[in-house]
């Protein structure tokens, strides 16, 4: 049973009974038909809760949600930490302004907690990359003292795109040791990947296939931890949208070869694990001069070009 549907039925309840009450008082002003009054406002009752309650109720609810799911997490905290501020501010000018004058020694003190609970969410939020690098100084300072900055590598985790798995390099690179921690792979990203080995397209068909391949070797190595998870960004349709928002949410990397993600991540703050850049960046450095020795694997042949073409 759904949730509209056992709140229909609350609201249908509720409204029936108000709607009771509320014909049951005009009936005063016609005695002679009071059971009619109240028949007939108890069934409007009736029908504006079923009509009204999930819009009252489950509806807001869920736009919440949708809304605070798209909020990064130190946003959120930022916001905390100001409105308790601004709520301690205006408790202790609380007193100060009640013993004013009247209206001012009444209006003052509920003004003011409307204030400064404002201004300290604005300010806080304003500065929420000040207080986070705060917040992550210390706790880097901690693990440092404590020996911990090795644990501290193992123990983060990295979003993985679809496209980085039917790439398939990921795999070579994590057997190698170089990407500590988890290899955290949601479930939207795994239904896209599915939904293209499904494909009736044949390469579209084959590059899925490759990336469940792929996904099937992450899991059998040893060196890699590999986690697939049912996290879900509610109200956002496309994957690397949901991935942008999961990486702020949870301040970690994405790990992708797709341009356009890369750049959208960027804009957002949401640190990149390019693997074209690693293969850019691990070529190696002829210098002027040096000898290289080249294997031709293959021998090449001459196209004439026609004169004008």
């Amino acid at each position: 049973m759904s949730s509209d549907l056992i709140v229909r039925i609350i609201g249908l309840a509720v409204f029936s009974i108000l709607g009771a009450y509320v014909g049951d008082g005009l009936s005063q002003y016609d005695p002679t038909r009071q059971l009619f009054f109240v028949v007939i406002f108890t069934l409007v009752g009736a029908l504006m809760g079923l009509v009204l309650t999930p819009y009252i109720t489950t509806r807001p609810i869920r736009a919440l949600r949708a809304l605070l799911g798209r909020i990064a997490a130190e946003t959120l905290i930022a916001a905390l930490i100001g409105l308790v501020v601004g709520l301690l501010t205006a408790a202790l000018l609380a007193f100060p302004l009640s013993i004013l004058p009247d209206p001012f020694g009444k209006v003052l003190p509920i003004v003011g907690v409307l204030l400064f609970a404002y201004f300290g969410v604005a300010v806080f939020v304003s500065r929420q990359n000040d207080i986070a690098n705060i917040l992550g100084g210390l706790t880097s300072r901690r693990e440092d003292g404590m020996g911990g900055g090795t644990a501290s590598l193992a123990s983060r985790t990295i979003l993985l795109d679809t496209s980085v798995i039917i790439d398939g390099r990921v795999s070579d690179i994590a057997k190698t040791g170089f990407l500590p921690g988890t290899l955290l792979i949601p479930r939207f990203v795994l239904n896209e990947l599915q939904y293209i080995a499904d494909s009736p397209d044949s390469l579209r068909r084959q590059r899925g296939r490759r990336g469940m391949e792929v996904l099937a070797e992450l899991q059998k190595a040893s060196a890699v931890v590999v986690r697939i998870s049912d996290v879900d960004v509610e109200g956002v349709r496309e994957v690397d949208d949901k991935l942008v928002i999961l990486a702020r949410q949870m301040k970690c990397p994405i790990l992708t070869n797709d341009y356009n993600l890369n750049r959208i991540a960027e804009l957002q703050g949401v640190t990149i694990l390019n693997i074209n850049e690693l293969a850019n960046a691990v070529k190696s450095v002829v210098l002027p001069g040096e000898l290289m020795s080249i294997n031709v694997i293959q021998e090449g042949f001459e196209v004439d070009i026609p004169e004008g073409g």
